[in-house]
C-alpha cells in the first residue's frame, strides 16, 4: 500500500458508533479497520491510498460501526509524557526547552500533590533554584498555570495535527 508521499505518522480521528472522538491513529489502522469492516470513511483526506492494482480514498476520520463503550476514561492518563505534551515541552518558568524534568509547583515536602493542577515541565536548572519553594516565594512566576486537559481538548489542542474537517468532532468550529 502507497500512500503517495504521506508521512507513516500522518493520523486520523476515529469516531465512536455516537461519533464522539474516541482516539487518532495511522492511516494504515484506519485503512485495516475500514477494508474489514469495522468502521466506515466519515472524511476524506488529500489524495488516494493506491495498492498495486487499486487507489482507496485517503482516510482524514472514520467511525466505528459498533459503539465501544469507556465507561472509566476520566480523561488524559497523568504521566511525564503528557505533561511534557500540554505544557508544550518547554520549561513553564523560563521557556527553556532542554534538560526538561517535572516539578511540583507546591513541593510534595510541603504536601504538595502529584496531579494535573500541581506538576509542571521545568528545565534542570529552574527545578534546582526553585528547590522546596512555591514559585511566589523563589519569585519564579508560571508561564502557565497547570490544569487538568480533558481528553476532547488533549486529542484537539495536543495531538501535533488537527484537519480542518476534525474541528466539528472535537467541538470546535470552523472559522467563518
Amino acid at each position: 500500500m502507497s500512500s503517495g508521499g504521506i508521512s507513516h505518522s500522518s493520523r486520523v480521528l476515529v469516531l465512536n458508533a455516537d461519533y464522539s472522538a474516541l482516539t487518532i491513529c495511522s492511516i494504515y489502522k484506519a485503512f485495516l479497520l475500514i477494508y474489514t469492516h469495522k468502521a466506515e470513511l466519515v472524511s476524506q483526506g488529500d489524495g488516494p491510498l493506491r495498492s498495486v492494482s487499486k487507489a482507496y480514498p485517503m482516510p482524514s476520520i472514520i467511525r466505528l460501526n459498533k459503539y465501544i463503550n469507556m465507561p472509566f476514561r476520566g480523561g488524559v492518563v497523568l504521566n511525564r509524557h503528557n505533561i511534557f505534551k500540554r505544557d508544550g515541552h518547554s520549561c513553564q518558568y523560563c521557556g527553556n526547552t532542554r534538560n526538561l524534568t517535572l516539578d511540583h509547583v507546591w513541593p510534595r515536602s510541603r504536601g504538595g500533590k502529584t496531579s494535573w493542577e500541581n506538576l509542571v515541565t521545568a528545565c534542570k536548572g529552574c527545578n534546582n533554584r526553585k528547590g522546596d519553594l512555591t514559585p511566589d516565594e523563589a519569585n519564579m512566576p508560571l508561564n502557565m498555570r497547570p490544569y487538568k486537559p480533558s481528553f476532547v481538548m488533549f486529542l484537539r489542542d495536543l495531538s501535533g495535527r488537527v484537519s480542518e474537517d476534525w474541528l466539528t468532532y472535537l467541538g470546535q468550529r470552523k472559522a467563518s
